[in-house]
C-alpha cells in the first residue's frame, strides 16, 4: 500500500511563511493534494508546538490527524518534524547548514526543545530556529534524547545552506556529521536537483533519496513528494516510516523540473549572468559584469562532487515522476494568472470530479479530463507527463520559468525530457 508524503514545510511562525500555513489549512491543502502523510513543521516553536498540542490527536503511535478534518476529503496523516538551522565555524571556515528532524511523539519533541533552549537556542525567533550549534552538535542532542529520531539533510544542495552547498557545505556527509555519520540514513533533494543527480554521489548509495516541498503556503504542498510503501495505512506508526526510510522502501518520488528551482544553474541576478555547467568550466566563476563571484548552481557542484556520469542508472533506486503543479498547468492553459479566480475554479472543478491533484496529474487517464476538461487541458497533462515542455532555468535565488507550449520547434525539442509513466 502507498502512502504520499511531504514531510518538510513551515508552519506561520517561520520567516517568509503564508499565515494560512496552520494545522487545519494544512490538513486541508493536503487533502486537496492527493498527500496522505504530512509533517508538522516547526515543532521547536513554542507558540506552535502549543497549537499542535492542541489540534492535533494522536490515531497511532506517533501518527496524528487534524481535530477537526476537512469534509468530504482524504483526512491526512501527521508527523512531527522541523528543520533547525546551524551556522558555524568548522577548521577556520564559515558553514550554514539546515537539517530536518523527525521525532516520534510529543514527549520527546518537548525534551528536544528543552535540550536545543538549554545550550542557548532562541525558539522563540523563528520556527525554523537558528543554531549557532554545529551539526554534530544537533545530532548529539537529538539522539541522547531517542535513537528513534530521524536527522535528514535538507535541501543538499542548496549554495547557501546545506550540506553540499557550494557557498556553506562540504564535501562529504562524514565532514559534516563526523561521529554522526552513520546514523544519516537519507537526504532530502531540494528543488533544485533530482534523483538522478544524486545517484552519481557514491556515499549516497546506501541512503534513500527523498524529495519533500519546505512549502510556506498552502498551494505549495506537495510540488515534491515521496511515496513510501505501507502495510496498512489505516494502522500506521511513526516506526513504519522511520523503517520505510531507514530500508528504502520507497515506491517512487514526486520531483519538481530540477531546472525549475531557483539555484539550478550558476548566475548573478543583479547582473543577470547565467551559466551552464558547460559554460561555467570555460568561462570560471567571477561575474564577467561586476567582477564579483557568481553563486554557483547545484549542477555545476553536482558535477565537482559526482564519481558518475549523468547518464548512470542504478538498478536498486525506486523511480521518480516529474510534476508541473496544476495551477501553474490552469494557467498556462486558460492563459492567465495562478491566483486568478477562473483558474482557481477549474481547479477546484478538477479535484471535484477526479479527487485529488496527484489523482489528476499522475494517473487519470488523458481521454478522462479531454471528456470534462477540453483537449488542451487534456494536452498539457500529457505533456507534462512526457517531459515534452521548455524550462528556462533558475539561477541565484531566481525560479526556473516553465512552459508547456514553446515559442519555437527548436525550443520545444531543447525542452523534452526522458519522463517515466505509472501507466
Amino acid at each position: 500500500m502507498e502512502v504520499i508524503a511531504d514531510l518538510h514545510l513551515h508552519s506561520k511562525y517561520s520567516r517568509a511563511v503564508s499565515q494560512n500555513m496552520i494545522i487545519p489549512q494544512i490538513s486541508l491543502w493536503a487533502a486537496k493534494k492527493g498527500i496522505g502523510l504530512v509533517g508538522t513543521a516547526d515543532f521547536t516553536h513554542p507558540l506552535w508546538f502549543r497549537e499542535l498540542k492542541e489540534n492535533l490527536k494522536e490515531v497511532g503511535e506517533g501518527v496524528y490527524r487534524a481535530k477537526n478534518p476537512p469534509e468530504g476529503r482524504l483526512n491526512p496523516l501527521f508527523l512531527l518534524t522541523t528543520e533547525i538551522s546551524s551556522i558555524y565555524t568548522q577548521e577556520g571556515r564559515s558553514h550554514r547548514i539546515h537539517n530536518l528532524i523527525l521525532a516520534p511523539n510529543l514527549n520527546i519533541v518537548e525534551e528536544i526543545n528543552n535540550k536545543l533552549r538549554s545550550r542557548g537556542v532562541n525558539l522563540m525567533s523563528d520556527g525554523r530556529p537558528i543554531s549557532g550549534l554545529s551539526t554534530p552538535q544537533i545530532c548529539e542532542i537529538v539522539f541522547s534524547v531517542s535513537n528513534d529520531c530521524l536527522v535528514i539533510p535538507a535541501h543538499i544542495w542548496t549554495p547557501w545552506y546545506s550540506l553540499y552547498g557550494s557557498n556553506s557545505g562540504f564535501d562529504s556527509i562524514k565532514e559534516c556529521f563526523g561521529e554522526f555519520a552513520d546514523q544519516i540514513k537519507a537526504i532530502e533533494t531540494g528543488l533544485s536537483s533530482d534523483p538522478a543527480m544524486n545517484w552519481r554521489i557514491t556515499e549516497l548509495d546506501k541512503r534513500s533519496i527523498l524529495s519533500f516541498s519546505d512549502a510556506h503556503s498552502t498551494p505549495k504542498l506537495g510540488r515534491e513528494a515521496t511515496v513510501f510503501e505501507v502495510e496498512d495505512v489505516k494502522k500506521l506508526k511513526y516506526e513504519d516510516i522511520r523503517q520505510a526510510i531507514i530500508n528504502n522502501k520507497i515506491a517512487y518520488t514526486i520531483e519538481f523540473y530540477p531546472e525549475e528551482g531557483k539555484y539550478h544553474w550558476t548566475g548573478h541576478r543583479l547582473c543577470q549572468v547565467k551559466q551552464s555547467p558547460e559554460q561555467t568550466a570555460k568561462l570560471g566563476t567571477i561575474c564577467p559584469v561586476c567582477g564579483r563571484k557568481l553563486t554557483v548552481g547545484v549542477m555545476h557542484r553536482v558535477e565537482e562532487l559526482a564519481s558518475r556520469p549523468d547518464d548512470y542508472r542504478p538498478e536498486n533506486r525506486p523511480p521518480y515522476f516529474m510534476i508541473v503543479p496544476l495551477l501553474e498547468i490552469l494557467a498556462e492553459v486558460m492563459e492567465s494568472s495562478v491566483s486568478s479566480q477562473v483558474v482557481i475554479g477549474r481547479y477546484e472543478q478538477m479535484l471535484e470530479k477526479f479527487g485529488s491533484e496527484f489523482e489528476v496529474l499522475l494517473k487519470t487517464p488523458v481521454e478522462f479530463i479531454a471528456q470534462s476538461f477540453g483537449e488542451k487541458t487534456a494536452d498539457a497533462v500529457n505533456k507534462v507527463r512526457k517531459g515534452q515542455i521548455f524550462v528556462d532555468p533558475g539561477y541565484d535565488g531566481v525560479f526556473g520559468t516553465v512552459k508547456i507550449w514553446s515559442s519555437s520547434d527548436e525550443e520545444e525539442k531543447k525542452g523534452e525530457k526522458e519522463q517515466m509513466s505509472l501507466f
